[in-house]
């Protein structure tokens, strides 16, 4: 050769599998029209990938003068089909291969296949009348391991001969031709067997597709929908290329049918040479590509839902699922992949293609009278998003349990930390990480939320020019409201403290002495400046707590349990001073059943304006 072996082997084959051996052998018996291919496997111990031997025999024209010509010969071929480099990948894998091959009857032709292989290392002997055919013994395994024991097992290497060598066989069997390969494996003393045969192939049928990738090659669909037994549920989608098959993700694994087994073989002469020169991956452009996959999809989902006509009634509820959970993105779904590519990809696609079309009126410098309508259909469908998101928060919080840490809780209303403060001006860039919607719309309306922060910045807002001294203590939420605290008008406050689940009856008791200590230390601020503060305290409620609460506090209307009670708290010894405070006690569940209620509203309002087509 006059090709570097070792070179070529690494620049074509650098992600070649034990595999490919077999398809390369196969695929040369093939050419060399053998009817019969027997794979012989032997290994001492899975662990023991030196012992590795193969050994590959059929029954075909053998190495005659001109095909002993081309193999010497690396990229020696006759048409675009082939490509002259297969034979490479057996050196991936083994040092050497030993071929035998009888040609003309009476002809033997002996050679070594390794890195130093030159044409002229072949011997001939002259033999009595034989069959002709070609034995290739491969010894000396090369690496560390087999990476996949798939390639040792007659059965497992059975079905990646079939899916690799499918529409071959089908071509072979539509003819009328009978092919079989025995697959033995000798495996730490262990016998195995499978043999593939023509006959694997279903009979099937034909459809032209009334659609082209130019104006010459036409598509030819060839199909078998059979009905089997639910664990035999199994679906082959490919396209034919240069007699190999290369899979094409038509239908996601989720959605398969289930208690059918399907193949689905695309051919057509514009695949003749569309594959790189190590025969592992299609040189279809990407746009190409996803046109014939288009197309390829559109006629398999039609046969399919013409044989299984519960698969349109099932795909219809899906769409209609989608449908009723992102009401905003109808419109957008492709509805000829619902059932059948898998449902975060359907979302996906639709999200995308609604995002693309607010980045087009975003980019408009004017908008003509049709983007303006779209600008109102478009504004509407955010608005629906967001509800939506709201919706699953709310989700969250009812399934929230004892085990959720009551950061978890915190975090679903508002973030916390370094992260926790919030301001008005902001509101638009925040609206997904500040929630306080949870508690009551009003306290959208915040001018400053502040989460999980000192008191001394809150303090900060309720004074203006005095030395305040650092109160480290955090609440759990403080929002400022009703008026900018800035403007010289005056606002209101809400302190909010928050109790996980499942804490003790004296933890949510605490949560009152907790407030009225805030209540203290923010009323020697108190002036002119506040106008109101309201203090909430969210905790788990039972039997236990609601008798605790009863004695002092009066029950409010809620959608669940509100407890509300006045206090006297004493904010100054010399002179002695109290201030009323008015603090709310409020069942967890009630602010989640009050939320739900109001944003449900606004859920059923907007699904009857975006009604299923």
């Amino acid at each position: 050769m006059k090709v570097k072996l070792g070179q070529a082997i690494k620049m074509f084959f650098s992600n070649s599998s034990l595999e490919m051996v077999y398809f390369e052998a196969i695929s040369n018996a093939l050419d060399a029209e053998a009817t019969e291919i027997n794979i012989k496997i032997s290994i001492d111990a899975i662990n023991k990938a030196e012992t590795l031997h193969v050994k590959i025999s059929d029954n075909g024209l053998g190495f005659d003068n001109r095909r002993y010509k081309k193999f010497s010969n690396l990229f020696d071929v006759e048409e675009s089909s082939h490509k002259g480099l297969g034979r490479l990948v057996y050196l991936c894998y083994f040092e050497q291969v030993n071929v035998s091959s009888i040609f003309e009857k009476d002809k033997e032709r002996v050679f070594t296949f390794n890195e130093k292989f030159e044409e002229n290392d072949c011997k001939i002997n002259i033999i009595p009348d034989s069959k002709t055919g070609t034995v290739l013994s491969m010894d000396t395994y090369t690496l560390q391991k087999v990476a996949k024991y798939d390639f040792l097992f007659p059965q497992n290497l059975k079905k990646r001969i079939l899916y690799e060598f499918y529409s071959r066989l089908f071509q072979y069997k539509k003819s009328g031709k009978f092919i079989s390969i025995n697959i033995d494996s000798n495996i730490d003393n262990e016998e195995y067997n499978a043999i593939l045969t023509t006959d694997d192939i279903p009979n099937m049928e034909f459809i032209e597709i009334n659609a082209s990738l130019n104006l010459y090659d036409k598509l030819q669909l060839y199909y078998s929908i059979e009905e089997v037994d639910t664990k035999d549920t199994s679906l082959v989608s490919a396209i034919s290329v240069d007699n190999r098959t290369f899979k094409v993700d038509i239908i996601a694994n989720e959605n398969i049918p289930s208690g059918y087994k399907m193949f689905f073989i695309l051919l057509s002469d514009y695949f003749t040479g569309k594959v790189d020169l190590s025969r592992q991956n299609l040189t279809l452009k990407k746009k190409e590509f996803l046109e014939i996959q288009r197309i390829f999809r559109k006629a398999v989902t039609a046969l399919i839902e013409n044989r299984i006509p519960k698969i349109k009634d099932k795909n219809m509820a899906i769409k209609e699922s989608l449908v009723n959970k992102y009401p905003h993105l109808n419109g957008y779904f492709n509805i000829d992949n619902i059932g059948y590519l898998k449902r975060n990809d359907i979302l996906k696609e639709a999200q995308d293609e609604f995002f693309n079309a607010q980045k087009e009126l975003l980019d408009a410098s004017k908008l003509t009278d049709e983007q303006f309508k779209k600008s109102l259909e478009i504004s509407a469908r955010a608005l629906t998003e967001y509800i939506l998101f709201r919706q699953l928060t709310i989700g969250k919080l009812k399934d929230s349990t004892s085990s959720d840490s009551e950061a978890y809780i915190h975090k679903l209303i508002a973030l916390k930390g370094k992260d926790g403060k919030f301001d008005k001006a902001n509101l638009v860039n925040d609206i997904y990480k500040n929630n306080a919607w949870i508690l009551d719309e009003k306290y959208m309306t915040y001018e400053v939320t502040l989460s999980d922060r000192e008191m001394t910045e809150l303090a900060k807002y309720l004074v203006e020019g005095e030395e305040i001294k650092r109160d480290i203590d955090r609440p759990d939420f403080a929002f400022i409201f009703s008026n900018n605290p800035t403007e010289g008008r005056p606002f209101d406050v809400v302190i909010v403290e928050l109790k996980k689940r499942g804490v003790s009856k004296y933890d949510n008791q605490k949560t009152i002495l907790q407030l009225e200590t805030r209540a203290r230390n923010l009323m020697k601020y108190y002036n002119n400046k506040v106008q109101r503060i309201w203090y909430y305290g969210i905790i788990e409620f039972n039997e236990e707590i609601e008798l605790a609460l009863a004695s002092e506090f009066t029950e409010l209307y809620s959608s669940g349990k509100l407890y509300y009670r006045e206090k006297e708290v004493a904010i100054s010894l010399n002179p002695k001073k109290t201030i009323p405070i008015g603090i709310f006690m409020w069942d967890i569940d009630a602010v989640v059943r009050d939320a739900d209620a109001r944003n449900s509203t606004f859920l059923n309002f907007i699904k009857s304006k975006f009604s299923p087509e």
